[in-house]
């Protein structure tokens, strides 16, 4: 098996795939030769390529600086695409219970207006040595906007304002904006947001790279998938370029199905479909087009939502992510007694059994519901598989968006609220 290996065997037969071909290619030598209205927004493919060694050194100077400091906690400030990156790369690695201690341990905050939320992140690191990443390409969203005002008073408070900066790294635009501004004005240090990468597509860039290399995570390693996922994309056979099968899968699928469900078979990956959602529903979700996009985790889901997906109504189709080989597993043994009756697995792997339920589960939903299933099959989930995901379904993403006859790179919507919010505001004021 490749190491990422996606079977549309139980959603569509594989000639369906094959009758866009031409119309796939055309859309990745435009993508690849800059010739859409949006080359300006291109930049995030050759980030795991183009690797800038000066400010991957800079990042690394820094992280190694606050360690030997002893800082124990990083507070992220960010929101949607600045963070969701970051955050799943983090839980993926660390997970809840943390087999492994990262280097430095990361909170995320500033991704809502949550005063309940802000104040307990604040009492969590007012005896810690902390420091701040804030990140935002202008320095006006609202949230990160109020999360850095307070967080900075509190490391002000604790180390005095002339020595705050030192814990303080802003990435930002390297030109103009607020946040720019105040760095600028401050004296902290700035990392960089490039000008074609928008913030759904900049996990790879310093926005998601500089908090991971902070917490230890291997981001050379992380590249490096990220880079096979590019050169995978490359081949233009459909049946061997996994990114875009599934691409022109769930294309097909959405003429037919509202709803795109993503699985895992895996919590770890609970927040990796947080960024996944973003990615697909800011990117497609425009002029009364584009899939309603959830995330479910498996098998705890199947114990609530699984009865409506066998036998509710017929809107949606399931992607389902499942590793072959887990980092850690345990084997199951008999016991004298058998007093909980499960001695009838014995010699059995808790992920065999899990792997178990996935095919139990695929077969109930795909042949008995007839609810169309696409599998990706990871082989193991490691920083190489992490970094590998990102970069496959941000190409997946740009065909699949050119193929539905959108602008992948903007977000008009989301302005609507936001200019709402505002004049509610400055009405409150008067």
């Amino acid at each position: 098996m490749k190491y990422i290996n996606v079977d549309i065997s139980n959603a569509l037969e594989l000639n369906e795939i094959n009758k866009y071909y031409e119309q796939v290619v055309q859309i990745h030598h435009n993508i690849i030769n800059q010739k859409v209205n949006e080359k300006g927004w291109l930049g995030w493919i050759n980030l795991p390529n183009n690797i800038n060694n000066l400010e991957m050194k800079k990042m690394i100077d820094i992280a190694n600086v606050w360690k030997k400091q002893k800082v124990s906690t990083l507070v992220v400030i960010g929101i949607g695409g600045s963070y969701l990156g970051a955050r799943a790369a983090y839980d993926y690695v660390f997970d809840t219970y943390k087999m492994i201690d990262p280097d430095i341990e990361l909170i995320f905050a500033g991704n809502s207006l949550s005063s309940e939320q802000l104040v307990a992140q604040l009492k969590y690191v007012e005896n810690k040595k902390f420091a701040i990443n804030v990140i935002s390409k202008s320095g006006t969203t609202i949230e990160p906007s109020i999360a850095f005002r307070e967080f900075r008073k509190l490391l002000e408070f604790q180390v005095g304002s002339q020595y705050a900066k030192d814990y303080i790294v802003a990435t930002t635009d390297a030109q103009k904006g607020v946040l720019y501004e105040l760095s600028k004005a401050k004296n902290y240090e700035t990392l960089i947001i490039p000008n074609d990468v928008g913030g759904r597509f900049s996990v790879l860039s310093p926005v998601g790279l500089f908090p991971l290399i902070c917490a230890g995570i291997n981001v050379e390693i992380l590249l490096k998938g990220a880079a096979d996922a590019n050169s995978d994309c490359n081949n233009l056979n459909l049946n061997e370029n996994q990114a875009y099968k599934y691409a022109v899968a769930r294309h097909i699928l959405s003429k037919k199905y509202d709803i795109e469900l993503m699985s895992s078979y895996e919590p770890k990956l609970s927040f990796f479909i947080e960024w996944w959602k973003q990615l697909f529903a800011e990117s497609e979700g425009k002029d009364n087009k584009g899939l309603w996009v959830v995330g479910s985790t498996f098998t705890t889901d199947l114990h609530s939502i699984g009865q409506i997906i066998q036998d509710g109504k017929r809107i949606l189709f399931e992607t389902i992510l499942v590793s072959k080989e887990p980092l850690y597993d345990i084997l199951l043994s008999k016991v004298k007694e058998d007093d909980d009756k499960l001695n009838y697995l014995d010699g059995k792997s808790v992920h065999k059994i899990n792997l178990s339920a996935f095919k139990g589960t695929l077969s109930a939903h795909s042949k008995a519901a007839l609810v169309p299933n696409i599998v990706i099959e990871i082989a193991k989930l490691d920083e190489y598989a992490l970094g590998y995901l990102f970069q496959f379904f941000m190409r997946a993403l740009t065909i699949s968006a050119y193929l539905l006859g959108v602008n992948p790179f903007d977000q008009p919507g989301v302005e609507i609220y936001k200019s709402n919010m505002f004049k509610i505001l400055n009405k409150d004021d008067k």
